[in-house]
């Protein structure tokens, strides 16, 4: 068990190193290529994986709102470590809730559970961007108006991925318009690990306190609540490893590209996901670890 944990965490963090190595030597700036995975690259997987042939959308619908109670749990538990260290809401809960499942999740899904594990595992992204476009703007920019929020591309694509999943017996995708959004789609998993690599090299320490507390408290809460959710729910063996795969992950990237834009504290969630990646190694093999039991 050990041995395949390690087999499949070491590819994520080497490819992620070496993106922090390239971010110290070449300092690339990388607006262009992270506007681009969110604005089209991401929303392709999301589109092709809805489509794809071994994706049947309601099989995957207890996984799915499985999914949803992990979120809405573990920003239940954050509300109320918040109040408790008078942290503000805004600030700590959404890196809480909406944790790494593209840049992290996907490949972890695909290295322990082989390629039957990328379909339901770009759903479970799907479901909780489309939660984090939605409700998470709203916590942290209470005024984000629902017309930005419905044009995001990540919630047009979730959109278009499930009517073109559910009209699967009367319409497909031709073949190689599938073939094209596939290959681009791919290439999600490593531009997102090698941009979560160049960026930490950015990411300021000076809220360490906050920062450990995010790391544990993430992982932790969503994993308290998959138990439970584990036990109670019937589902396949697949669908409760990438249950607890999920539950595990670390605090998202793009809850600081969030907080960035919406002046935020962006230096307190840049802490919390900087310390929640690192932390990572300790908690993916818990979650690994349940999920592959």
């Amino acid at each position: 068990m050990f041995t395949r944990i390690v087999s499949i965490i070491t590819p994520v963090i080497l490819i992620i190193l070496v993106g922090w190595l390239y971010g110290r030597r070449a300092h690339p700036d990388m607006a262009g290529i992270n506007r681009a995975t969110l604005d089209v690259i991401a929303p392709l997987l999301v589109v092709s994986a809805f489509v794809s042939k071994e994706f049947v959308l309601a099989d995957q619908l207890v996984l799915l709102a499985c999914a949803v109670a992990v979120v809405i749990g573990s920003g239940i538990v954050a509300w109320i470590v918040a109040r408790l260290t008078k942290a503000d809401p805004r600030t700590f809960v959404p890196p809480m809730m909406f944790n790494n499942c593209g840049n992290m999740g996907l490949p972890l899904s695909v290295f322990a559970f082989g390629p039957a594990g990328l379909a339901p595992a770009v759903a479970l992204f799907a479901a909780s961007n489309l939660m984090h476009f939605t409700i998470g703007m709203k916590i942290v920019n209470r005024h984000a108006s629902m017309a930005q929020i419905a044009r995001n591309p990540m919630v047009l694509a979730t959109v278009v991925g499930v009517a073109l999943s559910l009209a699967r017996p009367v319409f497909t995708l031709p073949q190689p318009v599938y073939e094209s959004i596939k290959l681009l789609g791919d290439a999600t998993v490593p531009l997102m690990l090698f941009a979560l690599g160049v960026r930490m090299k950015d990411v300021s320490l000076r809220n360490w306190g906050m920062g450990m507390l995010g790391a544990a408290v993430c992982p932790l809460a969503g994993i308290a609540v998959a138990l439970p959710l584990a036990w109670w729910v019937p589902m396949s063996d697949l669908q409760r490893g990438l249950l607890f795969v999920f539950a595990a992950l670390p605090p998202a990237v793009l809850n600081f590209l969030v907080a960035d834009h919406f002046r935020q504290e962006p230096d307190q969630v840049a802490s919390i996901v900087l310390l929640g990646n690192i932390a990572a190694v300790v908690f993916i093999p818990l979650g690994l670890y349940l999920g592959l039991r």
